[in-house]
C-alpha cells in the first residue's frame, strides 16, 4: 500500500480528506525538529498532540500518530506523556516517534527510524554499501519489535531534475535498492522516502539555489526519473509503466552511449530496437532487486555489443522501446536521435475550478516524440487575464523542459492564460472559474 507521512508538523484537514478519499494511509506527527525546550515548551508540545488527535481521530487514512519531536534525542518523562494522552485518546491507532539514534528507549508501539546508512561508504570505514541497517542495530534489542522506516535517501544524494543522466540513474537505483531490501525483511512493516518533492530552503540546508532537491519529484510536482521507482511497483491493471532512465543522447554518460540503461516498468519483458535492424528483450533484474514486485528491466554489454550501438563518433539512431505482458506488446516509447524544440505544452490540473480555487498550471518545452527537452533552459513570459490573477512572477525559465505556476481565480467567469516562448511561440488555454 502506499503511505504517506506529514513529516514533521500535522497538515491541512483538506489534505487529509483527500487521503480518505484516494486510501493513501498516513502518518500524522506533531510539530518540531531535534530541539526540546523547557517545562513549558514540553507542556506545550502535549498540547499539540492533544489538539492534533482532536482535530483529525475521524480521518480513515490515518493509521499511526506521531508523538516524538522528530529526530530528537530521548527524554523519558516527556515521551511517556505523549504517548500516554495519545493512547487516551485513541486507543485504536498505534504510536511511533521518528528518530536518527539508534539504541533509543522504544516508549511507542512502533519503532520509527530514519535510516541514511546507504551512502555512508562513501565516508569511508569498513561496511560496504548497505541499503538498510539491520533492525537489531538500530533498536538495541533482540527481540523483535514493530518496526519502520520514516526516512532514507534525500539529502545523502540530492538529485536535480536537469542533473546529468548517471546521476539521475544513480539516484533511481539508491531508491530501488532502499525498497528491495524493505520488501526482503518481514521485520520493517515498510519504509517511507524522503521525500516527494524538492522544496524551498535556507542557505544552511540546501543547493546554492536555496532548494533542497531531495524530492522524486521537482517543487512542481514534475515526476524525476526516480518517480517511477515507486510507479512501477504497481500492477499492469492499474497502469502500465514504462520509463527507461535515458534521455537518449550518444554523448550524455561518461564514454559515450546509454548503457547500463535501466527501464522501470511493471512488464513482463521490454524490447529495445535500435535504429532498422538491432533489437534485443530482456526480462526483470531479479539478480540485483529479488525482493520487488516489479523489477526493472537492465540492458547493458550483455545485451548489446559496443558496434550493435555504434560507436563513438558514429551516427546515433531512433529508437523504439516496447513493453509486452503475456507476450503482447502493451505500451510503446520512441526516442528520436536529433531531439529538437517542437511544441509548448501549456496544461492546467483541471480547467474548471471553484470561483476562489487556485490551480497548477504546467508549462514544458517537448520535442518530436513528445518527451521534454531536458537542456531546455529559455524563459517563457505568463500573462492571466479574466477572473483570475497569476500567483508569482511572469517569466520564468524552464528548468529540466518545464516549469509551473498557480492561477488564483478572482471570482466567478473565464480566465485567459497565456504563455510565450520566443523560440516556440505561443500556447493558450482557458479555464472556468464558478
Amino acid at each position: 500500500v502506499n503511505m504517506v507521512r506529514t513529516s514533521h508538523y500535522p497538515q491541512s484537514s483538506w489534505f487529509l480528506d483527500a487521503c480518505d478519499r484516494l486510501g493513501l494511509l498516513v502518518f500524522e506527527e506533531i510539530p518540531g525538529w531535534q530541539h526540546i525546550g523547557d517545562a513549558g515548551w514540553k507542556a506545550e508540545s502535549v498540547e499539540t498532540v492533544r489538539r492534533m488527535i482532536t482535530r483529525d481521530w475521524n480521518h480513515p487514512s490515518i493509521v499511526i500518530w506521531g508523538v516524538r519531536i522528530n529526530e530528537s534525542r530521548d527524554d523519558h518523562d516527556f515521551y511517556v506523556e505523549t504517548n500516554r494522552v495519545a493512547h487516551e485518546l485513541d486507543k485504536t491507532r498505534q504510536t511511533g516517534g521518528v528518530r536518527y539514534i539508534t539504541d533509543s528507549e522504544m516508549l511507542e508501539d512502533v519503532y520509527t527510524m530514519n535510516d541514511f546508512i546507504l551512502g555512508n561508504e562513501e565516508l569511508g570505514g569498513n561496511r560496504p554499501r548497505t541499503a538498510l541497517r539491520p533492525i537489531t542495530e538500530t533498536t538495541g534489542q533482540q527481540k523483535p519489535v514493530p518496526y519502520m522506516i520514516t526516512e532514507f535517501g534525500g539529502h545523502m544524494y540530492p538529485t536535480k531534475s536537469n542533473d546529468q543522466e548517471q546521476r539521475q540513474a544513480e539516484h533511481v537505483r539508491r531508491h530501488l535498492e532502499v525498497l528491495n531490501a524493505a520488501y526482503g525483511n518481514p521485520g520493517i512493516s515498510g519504509a517511507i522516502g524522503w521525500c516527494a518533492f524538492d522544496y524551498n530552503t535556507h542557505k544552511d540546508f540546501g543547493s546554492g539555489d536555496r532548494i533542497c532537491h531531495h524530492g522524486v519529484m521537482d517543487m512542481f510536482r514534475e515526476p524525476k526519473f526516480a518517480a517511477y521507482a515507486y510507479a512501477s511497483q504497481c500492477e499492469p491493471d492499474e497502469e502500465i509503466i514504462l520509463q527507461p532512465v535515458t534521455f537518449w543522447a550518444r554523448g550524455e554518460r561518461n564514454i559515450g552511449g546509454v548503457l547500463p540503461l535501466m527501464v522501470l516498468t511493471n512488464c513482463d519483458e521490454v524490447e529495445i530496437q535500435y535504429g532498422a535492424t538491432v533489437v534485443k528483450r530482456a526480462g526483470p533484474d531479479r539478480q540485483n532487486f529479488p525482493h520487488l514486485p516489479h523489477a526493472p528491466v537492465v540492458f547493458d554489454r550483455r545485451n548489446f555489443t559496443a558496434e550493435e550501438l555504434g560507436l563513438w563518433g558514429m551516427e546515433w539512431h531512433d529508437t523504439t522501446i516496447t513493453g509486452f505482458i503475456g507476450g503482447k506488446p502493451v505500451k510503446v516509447v520512441k526516442y528520436v536521435a536529433d531531439p529538437v524544440a517542437k511544441t509548448l505544452e501549456v496544461v492546467a490540473d483541471s480547467t474548471s475550478i471553484g470561483a476562489t480555487d487556485a490551480v497548477r498550471v504546467m508549462v514544458r518545452a517537448l520535442d518530436q516524440a513528445g518527451h521534454k527537452l531536458p537542456f531546455f533552459p529559455e524563459p517563457v513570459s505568463i500573462e492571466v487575464t479574466g477572473a483570475g490573477k497569476l500567483i508569482g512572477p511572469g517569466t520564468v525559465p524552464l528548468r529540466a523542459g518545464s516549469t509551473g505556476f498557480w492561477v488564483q481565480a478572482t471570482g466567478p467567469g473565464t480566465i485567459d492564460v497565456t504563455v510565450t516562448s520566443d523560440r516556440l511561440g505561443t500556447t493558450k488555454v482557458s479555464l472556468t472559474a464558478g
